[in-house]
C-alpha cells in the first residue's frame, strides 16, 4: 500500500514481502537491510523503525512463510489418522519453504510470535493427546517434527540450489560415477534413492519413521 506521495507505507509485513521477493535473486547471504530498503525505494534507516536488524528481518520473513503454510489448517477430520494429519501439516511447511530460495535457512533459528503459530501448536498437541499421548510427551513432538522438516529442506535446497553450475555433483549422471556399484551395490542403491529419487516420498518416509518411534515411546507415561 502506498501513501499519497506514492511511497510504500512500511510495516513488518510489507518489509517481509519485499525481502522474500529479493531472496530469490540474492539468496540469504546476499540479503541486506540496504538492499531491502532499495527494493522498497526508501532509505535503510526507515526500516529500523519496524525491524531493528537482520535478525529481526529474518523473524518477520519466517513469520510470513509460516503463516502462509498453516493458513486454514483445521483439526483432523473424523476418522483421519493422527500420523497422516501430522505428515500433511509438515508437508505444508516444506512446500512453503521450497517456495523461496534458502527458505528453510530463513526459518532455521528464527522466533515466530504469531497467533497462527500458537493455534497450530495447540491443534498439534490436542491431536496428539486425542491419540493417547500424555501432555508432557505431546509437548516434545512439535519441535521434533519442526526441526526435521526445516533440516530436510535445508539439505534439499542445498542439493538443488544450482551454485555448482556444470560441476554440480548432485546431477544424476555425476552421482552414478561416485560409487562402484559392483563393489558397493547397497551404497549405490542408497545414492540413487536419496539423491535422485522421489524427494516427496523420502520426506514422508522420514516422517513416518519418526512418528513410529514417537508412538513407540510416547504413549506410555514418562519415567
Amino acid at each position: 500500500m502506498s501513501n499519497r506521495t506514492g511511497q510504500v507505507k512500511l510495516d513488518p509485513e510489507v518489509i517481509a514481502d519485499a525481502a522474500l521477493t529479493l531472496l530469490d535473486e540474492v539468496g540469504l547471504d546476499g540479503l541486506t537491510m540496504r538492499k531491502v530498503a532499495a527494493a522498497l525505494n526508501v532509505q535503510a534507516p526507515a526500516l529500523y523503525w519496524h525491524v531493528a536488524n537482520k535478525r529481526e528481518l529474518l523473524d518477520v520473513m519466517a513469520r510470513s512463510v509460516f503463516v502462509s503454510a498453516v493458513a486454514d489448517v483445521e483439526a483432523p477430520r473424523r476418522g483421519e489418522d493422527w500420523r497422516d494429519w501430522l505428515i500433511a501439516l509438515a508437508g505444508r511447511l516444506r512446500r512453503a519453504m521450497l517456495g523461496y530460495r534458502d527458505g528453510a535457512k530463513v526459518l532455521a533459528g528464527t522466533y515466530i510470535s504469531d497467533e497462527s503459530m500458537w493455534r497450530t501448536v495447540e491443534l498439534t498437541l490436542r491431536t496428539l493427546e486425542d491419540a493417547g499421548f500424555s501432555r508432557r510427551r505431546a509437548a516434545r513432538v512439535f519441535p521434533i517434527l519442526l526441526h526435521y522438516t526445516v533440516g530436510f529442506v535445508i539439505e534439499e535446497q542445498a542439493r538443488t540450489g544450482g551454485e555448482y553450475g556444470d560441476r554440480d555433483p548432485y546431477r544424476p549422471e555425476r552421482l552414478a560415477e561416485l560409487v562402484d556399484a559392483q563393489r558397493f551395490p547397497l551404497t549405490a542403491h542408497l545414492v540413487s534413492e536419496v539423491f535422485v529419487g522421489d524427494t516427496d516420498a523420502e520426506f514422508a518416509d522420514g516422517l513416518r519413521v519418526i512418528l513410529a518411534g514417537i508412538h513407540a515411546v510416547g504413549i506410555e507415561p514418562a519415567d
